[in-house]
């Protein structure tokens, strides 16, 4: 495809000035004509003189013609405008630039980032009015000229965001037209991380591939991983933070801020595998709005970390009973949970909606009329704990039960000891250091087996289900009235119902990451027009929610775009504040290796690539050889009529 071709002319038709050079040869033989001369007697001497002087005006008229005659086709030629030039720099060429923006490019070359580094390069090589189009992780810039974007082009802002292969191949293919017989260059300007594992263009045979790999000065950077809290003291907790450096570091200080107040300063000590965990203790009866910091010379995004300490919102627990339930009172305590415990007789139907996780202890039936708030109040994300009557009356249990295909079949009277923990289920995470295998197994003295496809949390040594269930519904077999178990004072008692309790709020998340989606629950009643908004400083936006009764779930997926703390608002008052975290994927600095990755060309400056595309489009013009050669042959000319 770069082979030579012949020469070229960029004004063909001027050529056709060549038939005119007829007109100087038709002079010139006019000028030739012979004349018959007589000879005299007294010149008879001098006769071959003149014939030698006769022959030598003659070939100086031959000469003078031909020097003329190449001097008008010197000087046709050049009008011309003759060429040199490769086949495809004759074909006409689209440029598409995929320009990575991501967070990996804050690296430094020099005392400029690698994106600021290209753009200016960029700036610089491609022509001021040459129309190309450039992308983004996150603009498009269509057939246009660098000219008239440079502004916004030098203001391009670093993204969380990093396409994939596939999604900058679908993007090039769209910005390229459909012509044919054009050339098309894709220039992948990136540091090309580990996140790109393949670069194939077989699909897209007619584009050519030009990589640029932009490297950094120096490859190291430490970025805090991740915050959460190691333990909790009621008044106080401990916070830890988890950090890694992608170069071998001994420590470095870190400083946690209360807004734009220093509340807290140590130093992070770094392993042999490059990690490191520091320790905070802060106030858990007030709102933190909490930043963690570093000094690091590497990447600027990951050099600090935000989380919230909201002031905690109880868990709304109503027990609806026909017996005692000390137990549940001792475990929902004051400062967690806001417990009710209400006799069925003296029930108002009106407070189910309110509450967060709803446990029907012990009831001998379900009334319809409860059956039916409890189902809308499920349908509202509420969650329900069934514990059954010794007497319960299974047509009406089943009937309210069969919703969430649950069936209790009749009770078999015999003892049966509870031995199998299901330490792989939800509820279960995070509350055992290890599989208890050898405890003192509590024990129930009948039960009704249960029929359904809902997970066994805890089970009899027979196999058949004491506790099962998932997030929203748990389902006992047995009584848990001392008269019938001792399994209230087991030490399984407590998490369990606690993690039922806990798991029926979403509590506050310290933080979410920015580009995946999240929700979190607003313990908020909202009025039928009413909408919470996130706030930070002058921006605000309404993300997706969806209102229940008692609470708001808010949802986010594309907003917000930055990290930092934020308000969560209704109307003018502020319910809580929420923190975002870019994700920290790109921190590690791990890259590709460039020369096995397949492309037309691969280069390492823009200005190389840029200089070897202006090769190819090269024409070697002749027009100013023929000039000269002009010049020369009306010297020559004037030198044959001087001699």
């Amino acid at each position: 495809a770069k082979q030579n071709i012949g020469m070229q002319f960029k004004n063909p038709e001027i050529l056709w000035s060549l038939l005119l050079l007829i007109i100087p040869i038709l002079i010139h033989l006019f000028q030739l004509r012979r004349f018959k001369k007589t000879p005299f007697t007294n010149v008879k001497m001098l006769q071959k003189v003149v014939a030698e002087s006769q022959k030598s005006r003659t070939l100086k008229k031959w000469l003078l013609l031909l020097t003329r005659l190449l001097l008008f086709i010197a000087l046709i030629l050049a009008f011309a405008q003759p060429f040199f030039a490769k086949q495809m720099a004759l074909l006409d060429k689209e440029t598409v630039i995929y320009l990575d923006n991501s967070f990996s490019m804050q690296a430094k070359k020099g005392n400029t980032s690698l994106l600021e580094n290209a753009i200016q390069e960029l700036l610089k090589n491609v022509p001021q009015n040459k129309k190309i189009s450039i992308f983004t992780n996150e603009n498009t810039y269509a057939d246009i000229t660098l000219k008239e974007i440079q502004n916004e082009f030098l203001t391009i802002p670093f993204s969380l965001k990093q396409l994939s292969i596939d999604e900058v191949k679908l993007k090039a293919q769209t910005l390229f037209s459909n012509q044919e017989n054009t050339i098309k260059n894709l220039v992948f300007i990136s540091d090309f991380q580990q996140s790109h594992t393949t670069i194939e263009f077989d699909t897209i045979s007619s584009i050519q591939l030009h990589l640029i790999k932009l490297s950094p000065s120096v490859t190291s950077n430490i970025a805090i991983d991740s915050v959460f809290i190691a333990k909790d003291f009621g008044s106080t907790i401990e916070l830890n933070a988890s950090l890694f450096s992608a170069t071998e570091i001994k420590n470095i200080p870190v400083a946690v801020f209360n807004d734009n107040q220093l509340i807290a300063k140590t130093a992070a000590i770094f392993d042999q595998h490059k990690r490191a965990i520091v320790s905070f203790s802060l106030p858990n009866t007030e709102t933190i709005l909490g930043r963690i910091e570093i000094m690091d010379t590497g990447l600027d995004y990951d050099n600090q970390f935000f989380f919230s300490l909201n002031k905690k919102e109880k868990i709304k627990v109503l027990a609806i009973s026909e017996v005692a339930a000390n137990f549940l009172k001792k475990i929902y305590t004051e400062d967690e949970f806001s417990f009710l415990n209400i006799n069925l007789k003296n029930l108002n139907y009106s407070i189910i909606a309110s509450q967060n996780l709803i446990v029907l202890n012990e009831l001998e039936s379900i009334p319809e009329a409860l059956q039916q708030a409890l189902k809308s109040f499920s349908r509202n994300n509420g969650s329900i704990i069934i514990i059954p009557n010794n007497m319960a009356l299974l047509s009406s249990y089943n009937s309210f039960l069969s919703d969430y295909a649950i069936s209790l079949s009749q009770k078999i009277n015999a003892p049966q000891e509870i031995t199998t923990i299901n330490f792989d289920h939800p509820l279960y995470q995070d509350v055992f250091d290890k599989r208890v295998t050898n405890f003192q197994y509590p024990k129930t003295e009948n039960y009704y087996p249960i029929k359904t496809n809902l997970t066994t949390i805890l089970s009899y040594a027979n196999g058949d289900s004491f506790l099962s269930g998932k997030k929203g519904i748990y389902m006992f077999s047995s009584p848990l009235s001392e008269t019938n178990s001792n399994f209230i004072n087991s030490p399984l008692i407590v998490p369990t119902f606690y993690k039922m309790g806990v798991e029926s709020f979403e509590q506050e998340q310290l933080y979410s990451i920015l580009g995946a989606s999240s929700t979190m629950d607003i313990a908020v009643k909202l009025s039928k027009d009413e909408v919470l908004k996130i706030a930070k400083k002058e921006s605000e936006f309404i993300p997706l929610q969806q209102p229940f009764l008692n609470k708001v779930s808010l949802t986010f997926i594309d907003n917000p775009k930055e990290d930092g703390s934020y308000q969560v608002n209704n109307k003018k008052t502020t319910l809580k504040h929420i923190s975002f975290n870019y994700p920290r994927s790109e921190s590690k600095l791990e890259y590709l290796n460039f020369n096995e990755l397949p492309a037309t060309s691969k280069q390492e400056s823009i200005q190389s690539l840029f200089e070897d595309l202006e090769k190819d489009n090269r024409l070697s013009e002749l027009w100013k050889w023929f000039v000269i050669l002009a010049l020369i042959f009306a010297l020559i000319e004037i030198g044959i009529q001087k001699y």
